[in-house]
């Protein structure tokens, strides 16, 4: 899939007209010529990678701030059915003594960085390679968090169309993604535009990404990658910088159904987007048709 948002100063219309058509989602980061140079340059400097790109987040802030044990105030969160990159994400990473929930900008952004748009190729880092890849070796070694969620999409190929998918707990709750976040200050000759343009040199901005892992035996027919979904016992020593297995999450606890490609849409954030299809077959039966 198509990650990032096309609030960097460049539009898609055409691309994802034709895009559309096709039954593919839809292109939300800046391509274009810069575009494709950060794409050329990110599977050097990270991972570019389609899973997770899409997720959802239904809980309220004093739900969010009680599964996770976090203290202090807690941001307003809103209903989230379609959570897009570039947009802001609840995350809970380490504070002092205990944990907080803080909003961070989808797709990380290294602090060595010239360009904020290579945030939109660095929205996934593979669990495997994180430790040793420049764009995430810092935050690995001292900037985790956890990204709140309550499903998430995958788009499964068949053909030239790719048909939307919501993975969730079977018992419907909070889980959690690895994450990792960073800073970026913003330089003086920095061109930003969209959510970022009011952004002045010398503010920081605040971001991060989601670890992924191989699929899982439910996941496999629609896509070979899932996001990192830790267990409660592993919250602590991930956020505490310890060693804690990245593996696939246990296939007996998820449950997938198909959805619309309503989903394919940013803008579309509303219950209809985790709504099951009525004729919708399971994952390995679509694969084989």
């Amino acid at each position: 899939m198509c990650e990032g948002r096309g609030d960097l100063g460049v539009r898609f219309d055409k691309l994802n007209e034709l895009r559309g058509t096709r039954g593919l989602p839809r292109c939300t980061g800046p391509l274009g010529n810069s575009g494709a140079r950060v794409w050329q340059r990110a599977g050097k400097i990270g991972t570019v990678s389609a899973m997770c790109g899409r997720f959802t987040l239904r809980a309220s802030a004093e739900e969010v701030a009680a599964f996770f044990e976090t203290h202090g105030p807690a941001p307003e969160l809103r209903t989230r059915y379609n959570v897009a990159p570039s947009q802001p994400v609840a995350a809970v990473r380490a504070a002092g003594t205990g944990r907080e929930l803080a909003m961070l900008r989808w797709g990380l952004v290294p602090g060595w960085a010239k360009d904020p748009a290579i945030g939109a190729r660095l929205i996934n880092a593979r669990a495997e390679t994180a430790s040793e890849k420049p764009a995430f070796r810092d935050a690995f070694a001292a900037r985790r968090c956890l990204i709140p969620a309550d499903g998430f999409y995958e788009w499964q190929r068949s053909g030239e169309q790719r048909h939307p998918w919501f993975i969730g707990a079977k018992t419907g709750g909070l889980f959690a993604f690895a994450g990792l976040w960073e800073r970026w200050r913003v330089r003086a000759d920095a061109r930003l535009g969209g959510t970022l343009a009011d952004a002045r040199p010398g503010d920081t901005i605040e971001t991060c990404t989601i670890l992924t892992t191989a699929a899982n035996a439910v996941l496999m027919p629609i896509h070979d990658r899932m996001p990192v979904m830790l267990p409660r016992d592993a919250f602590g020593p991930w956020l505490a910088g310890e060693a804690v297995a990245l593996d696939p999450y246990p296939p007996e606890a998820l449950s997938a159904h198909r959805v619309s490609v309503l989903v394919n849409r940013p803008g579309n954030d509303d219950p209809r987007c985790v709504e099951p299809l009525a004729d919708a077959l399971a994952p390995g039966q679509l694969r084989l048709m």
